[in-house]
This record gives structure tokens, C-alpha cells and sequence, in this order.
């Protein structure tokens, strides 16, 4: 809807718009000096549904509900395709959670009504099997749905985990089946397993370009291998790192296939030496980049140092990397060594030696790197500078805590930071811990 500006005339206002409007009428042969007086009360009931419309889109959905029971033209609009087209369900039981839930009679309402309006749905539960049950019941109720986007959220910990595996698939599918037109779909931590995924191909494989799936133990590399061999236009995956395979990223590389966009592996143990880790060979990862020279390929790691052996000994086009538990100085040595195209590196933790050297040999080899952050590390200050200086005005993004920074006989903290700021070329201070 484009709406112009109002103009005044004869003492009242005038919605120039392409929606059925109801002006005040003045009795003919009257006529009105100008004035500054108020206009005549609006009537509205009677305002055009378009602009009822867009007001109600920036109303949240208890205040549209409570909306519709002014009048039935605001009741005919707030049943109208454009509102019911996004919708999330939060589904929260009270003894577990304080956010507020659906009210149950509103999602029979949409169930009801609106099934065949919802285009981008989202499921956000918390961590009670009830409310994911609930979310499996609803999904298998949307039989006349065209949705685009899914998404399956737990607040807190994977209750989908926690709900029958036969249940979930059962409700998954029902969508899988009677959308046929999904390009976008976030179910990590859920039970999905090879068969539904194969469903999910047969019926969407022209549509879907985004997967998110990570940590969905049911699903093996055949599965998300028949994903990438039919859907052709998929352009972001997200998955755990035992999915990834030489196969996977040789189908991603098929000459038939859009390019790849973004590739997101979580690399996750729980159980410190009891899970093995395969390598990947260059040559696949070399497959993949020529196909998709803009791809950024994200690692997220969960490991224990002693886990670290089978990754970076060979060159890896790797992007993007976040350690969220400590990291050995010899990983970060071989990530100067072997990832060219890193862009982004975020440490969590250390041991208690500084990481000069490493930094400063990421700086030279790393020529993409634009952004790093340090938590529990240790780097001398000239090391830092040196870092810095190195990197240059390429550094968009530099997140170092200030315990990180040991003083030497070159800088202390006081100088620490316009020695920085110069080679920036803006101004710079390290990140403080908060004292509260």
C-alpha cells in the first residue's frame, strides 16, 4: 500500500490513497473560512481495510486479537491471508517456564482457519517434553499448509530429543509432504532421521536452499549425502561434523549445483577420548572451493585438546573458526600454516604460554583475516602490537580482554592502546570485565 501525503481542503482532510475511502461531507452551499479548528471525529469503523491492515502488522497478536472486537470490519481484517502468513508458536509449560505461551484456542483458530495461509513458521519450546509434544501435535495438523520457512526452536536444552522419534518423524513428515515449496528449514537437535529427509527431498528438492541440522544423531552421511545429490539449489548447510564427508563435499562441487554459500560444521565430543574424528582430503576440500570460491566454510569446536589431531595437517579453506573450549598453542600454529582463507578467529581459552608467535604468523598467512577475539589467553603486549601492525587497517573487528595483554619492557597498559589505534587508523581500547 503507498500511501500520500494528506492534504487540508476547505477546513477538512482529504486520504489521497487507492483504498475506498469515508470523508466527512459538508452540506452544499455552505462555505468555510480557513481555520485551525479541529476536523469532524473520525469514524473508525470505517476506515479503509488497507490501512486497518497495516496498522494491525505492527500489532503484536494480543493486542490485534483484542483489536477485532471493535467492530466486524476490524474483525474481517484480522481474519485476512496477509496477517496469518508468519507466525510463531511458543509453547511453554508454566511449571517449567515464565514466557508467555499460544493460547491453545487461538492455534485451533489458525489450524482451523489458517492453515493454508502459513508461509513462515517457527516453533520456539521450552525444555518440557509436554511443550514438544505439543509442537509435533500441531505439525501434524497442517495438512493444507504452504509453508516456506520452518523453524524448530528449544529455548533451553533439545526437548525434541525427549519426544518419541516415530511422533516427531510422523508430524515432520506431514508438512515434508503437503508444503512442496520449502526453501528454508532449522531443525537442530530434533530426531529427524534418513527417511524423512528423503521424503523432504522428494517433495521440495526445486525449493530448498537452506538446512540447518546440527546435532541430529538419527541422520547418517547417506542421508544428508541424498540431500545434497537432489536439491541442487541448496545454498546453506549447517551440520555436525561426523555428516561431513569426502562424498558430501564432491556432490556439493557437481558442476549441475548452485554455488554453496555458507557451510557451518560443529565439531562436538562429550566424552573426552572416546570419539573418533575422520579426516577430510584436500582434494575435496579443493573440489568445493573451486566450485564455490565464495563460500564461507564455519567450524565451530567443542573438543578436548587432546582432540585436535586430525584437523588443519593439511590445508583447509576454512573461513571462520571458534574455539569454545581451550585450544593448544601447536592447533593455533598449524592454523597460521594451513588456513589461507581464514577470516575470522575467536579463542575462548589458553594455556598460560603466549601466543606471540602464533598471532604474528596469522597475521602473514592469513591475508582475509579481518576479525579476532581472545578470552582466557596471554599475549605480550609487543607481541599484540606486532600482531596489529601486521594485520593492519584489515582488522574490522578486534574483541581482546584486557587481561589478556601482559606488560612488557616495550608497552605498558597505558600505551597499549594508541600504539594500536595508530595501526588501525581509529581509535581502540581493550574490552573491560565488568565489575557488577
Amino acid at each position: 500500500m503507498n500511501l500520500t501525503s494528506i492534504k487540508m481542503k476547505r477546513g477538512r482532510s482529504v486520504l489521497n490513497s487507492k483504498c475506498p475511502i469515508f470523508p466527512y461531507h459538508e452540506k452544499p452551499g455552505k462555505r468555510h473560512k480557513p481555520s485551525f479548528a479541529l476536523s469532524p471525529p473520525t469514524d473508525w469503523g470505517n476506515l479503509p481495510y488497507c490501512i486497518v491492515l497495516q496498522i494491525f502488522q505492527h500489532l503484536s497478536l494480543v493486542d490485534r486479537a483484542r483489536s477485532s472486537s471493535v467492530c466486524r470490519c476490524w474483525n474481517d481484517v484480522f481474519h485476512m491471508p496477509d496477517l496469518w502468513r508468519r507466525f510463531e508458536f511458543e509453547l511453554n509449560q508454566p511449571a517449567t517456564s515464565y514466557l508467555r505461551s499460544t493460547h491453545p484456542d487461538l492455534i485451533q483458530q489458525i489450524i482451523k482457519k489458517h492453515a493454508q495461509h502459513l508461509q513462515y513458521v517457527s516453533f520456539k519450546v521450552d525444555s518440557s517434553t509436554e511443550s514438544a509434544e505439543a509442537a509435533c501435535d500441531i505439525l501434524s495438523q497442517l495438512v493444507n499448509c504452504t509453508i516456506k520457512t520452518l523453524g524448530l526452536i528449544s529455548t533451553a536444552r533439545s526437548s525434541f530429543m525427549d519426544v518419541s522419534q516415530a511422533h516427531f518423524v510422523s508430524a515432520l513428515t506431514v508438512v515434508f509432504v503437503n508444503s512442496k515449496s520449502l526453501s528454508s528449514i532449522k531443525i537442530d537437535d530434533t530426531p529427524v532421521d534418513d527417511p524423512s529427509l528423503k521424503v523432504l527431498v522428494a517433495n521440495n528438492s526445486d525449493t530448498l536452499k537452506l538446512l540447518k541440522m546440527s546435532s541430529c544423531p538419527h541422520v547418517s552421511p547417506a542421508g544428508i549425502l541424498c540431500v545434497a545429490d537432489q536439491c541442487h539449489g541448496l545454498r546453506e548447510l549447517a551440520l555436525n561434523y561426523h555428516l561431513l564427508s569426502d562424498e558430501l563435499l564432491l556432490a556439493l562441487s557437481s558442476e549441475k549445483r548452485v554455488h554453496l554459500e555458507h557451510l557451518r560444521i560443529d565439531v562436538v565430543s562429550e566424552n573426552p577420548g572416546q570419539t573418533h574424528f575422520h579426516t577430510i582430503k584436500r582434494n575435496s576440500w579443493e573440489a568445493l572451493v573451486r566450485h564455490s570460491p565464495k563460500v564461507n566454510i564455519v567450524m565451530y569446536f567443542f573438543l578436548y585438546e587432546e582432540e585436535f589431531g586430525p584437523f588443519f595437517c593439511e590445508e583447509t579453506p576454512v573461513t571462520h573458526l571458534y574455539f569454545g573450549r581451550a585450544v593448544s598453542k601447536e592447533m593455533l600454529g598449524r592454523i597460521g600454516l594451513n588456513c589461507p582463507r581464514l577470516v575470522e578467529l575467536v579463542v575462548c581459552a589458553n594455556g598460560l604460554n603466549p601466543l606471540d608467535e602464533e598471532l604474528i604468523r596469522i597475521a602473514k598467512r592469513c591475508k582475509s583475516l579481518t576479525a579476532i577475539g581472545l578470552g582466557e589467553c596471554e599475549v605480550t603486549c609487543s607481541g599484540f602490537v606486532e600482531f596489529v601492525k601486521t594485520c593492519g587497517g584489515r582488522l574490522t573487528q578486534l574483541s581482546i580482554m584486557e587481561e589478556v595483554l601482559i606488560p612488557d619492557n616495550s608497552y605498558n597498559m597505558e600505551q597499549i592502546h594508541s600504539e594500536v589505534s595508530k595501526h588501525l587508523g581509529r581509535l581502540w581500547f581493550p574490552d573491560m570485565m565488568p565489575t557488577w
